[in-house]
């Protein structure tokens, strides 16, 4: 098949790592890739989306379509909360996975940039959610009937594909040799537009280096 006529994959990207590889390793097995981010008024936002531009920049290619941006506000819904307020409960480097759980936001992302595919007609859409992650939102069940009330609301929904479903954090930062990973983004305090280096995602990018015996080229604003 020539390439111009490689079926589309839509990738939901953030600035952080797994969407990150999950992107580059689309390009890399020649699909034609339509990254979408989805922007929904979170403190840390101005700074993820600079940096998923900077990454999809640095891997660009014939294959790669331009960044699509969809506007999805949640402040209002949140209310005062650490990831809208700047205030200083932003969850640290010692707290548990679930301290940073944001109620429905795998539900929002993801139906909105299903709608916008099922709209273009795009067949699949693929979310780098790990096997990992703790939230409800994130297990298979949950997808599985998501994607079930989605194919009955739009009469037809791409296709959800999690190709990281079993995979730890260190897992994907292997995967993610030859990419530009010091350009993802992956913190919800960042400070001067660096990670802040003690936020619990801050320390979740340290150890899934560590963990993956890789180096980190990160630039921390808290070195430790």
């Amino acid at each position: 098949m020539p390439e111009a006529e490689a079926p589309m994959i839509a990738v939901l990207i953030s600035g952080g790592i797994e969407s990150a590889v999950l992107c580059g390793e689309f390009v890399r097995s020649r699909r034609r890739v339509q990254p979408i981010y989805i922007r929904c008024g979170l403190d840390w936002e101005d700074v993820e989306l600079a940096a998923a531009r900077a990454y999809l920049k640095a891997i660009a290619c014939d294959r790669l379509e331009p960044l699509v941006v969809l506007d999805e506000p949640i402040r209002d819904v949140y209310g005062p909360h650490w990831s809208t307020d700047g205030g200083d409960d932003v969850p640290g480097a010692e707290t548990p996975d679930e301290a940073v759980y944001l109620p429905g936001r795998n539900l929002l992302l993801t139906v909105k940039s299903a709608l916008w595919c099922r709209l273009r007609d795009v067949q699949e859409l693929a979310l780098g959610s790990l096997g990992s992650n703790p939230f409800p939102d994130s297990t298979p069940e949950f997808f599985q009937g998501l994607e079930t009330v989605l194919g009955q609301a739009l009469s037809g929904s791409p296709t959800l594909i999690r190709p990281f479903s079993r995979l730890h954090k260190s897992d994907v930062v292997a995967r993610g040799d030859g990419l530009p990973l010091h350009l993802t983004f992956s913190c919800i305090r960042p400070d001067a537009g660096l990670h802040c280096g003690v936020c619990n995602k801050c320390a979740e990018r340290r150890n899934g280096f560590r963990d993956a015996n890789r180096p980190d080229r990160t630039r921390y604003a808290d070195e430790q």
